[in-house]
């Protein structure tokens, strides 16, 4: 059995999820263990690591993350680390992404801000099943977390199948990472994967 480590402590977003990505490119090992040194690193390494048809766990120990990936006999490597089976389904469907990177939408007052932005994310299921995927950023993260007055909208759209990908760094940096409850963490990577496969984006 092929094994391999690998220590991507202090690497900055994507990094840790861009040397992942090397090695199964280059070795694709049965047995890769991946050492991180935050909780958004670790969820983007094992939820890519995922898609790629790796079986996944992790463990922490104070400051230090390990994630142990086994290959499956059904491991589909050739994939794109962005798109899912029904991505791939609907390459010709028309994909709209919405990249949300405030909590507040224009300028001049937070507080009208505030309930445009509620406005605008409750009424996004007007975009039906061309709505694809919701990136957020920045303070946008903060619209993904407990207490948000657009949580219940965004799950809502989860359900019905569209994507949210949660900037990782930005809940880290905010404090946030334990308080997400909607949507994947998300990294540098699948953002500007996003926007490539996108056919169209609204950015607020």
């Amino acid at each position: 059995m092929s094994e391999i480590s690998l220590d991507c402590q202090g690497l900055p977003c994507p990094q840790p999820v861009l040397k992942t990505k090397e090695v199964l490119e280059n070795q694709a090992p049965e047995l890769l263990t991946v050492c991180v040194d935050n909780e958004a690193a670790k969820e983007n390494v094992s939820r890519f690591l995922t898609m790629q048809g790796y079986d996944v766990t992790s463990s922490h120990e104070g400051t230090e993350f390990t994630v142990t990936a086994h290959r499956s006999k059904t491991a589909e490597c050739e994939v794109c680390t962005i798109m899912s089976h029904q991505d791939i389904e609907n390459l010709d469907a028309q994909k709209i992404l919405v990249f949300i990177s405030a909590e507040t939408m224009g300028t001049g007052d937070d507080t009208l801000g505030s309930s445009l932005m509620f406005n605008f994310v409750s009424t996004l299921k007007e975009l039906g099943t061309d709505l694809w995927r919701i990136v957020m950023v920045n303070g946008g993260v903060k619209l993904a977390v407990e207490g948000s007055k657009s949580l219940a909208a965004l799950q809502e759209l989860e359900k019905e199948g569209v994507s949210i990908l949660v900037c990782g760094t930005c809940l880290e940096f905010f404090g946030l990472t334990a308080n997400k409850q909607v949507g994947d963490v998300t990294n540098m990577l699948d953002i500007v994967t996003s926007f490539q496969l996108a056919t169209k984006t609204i950015h607020v």
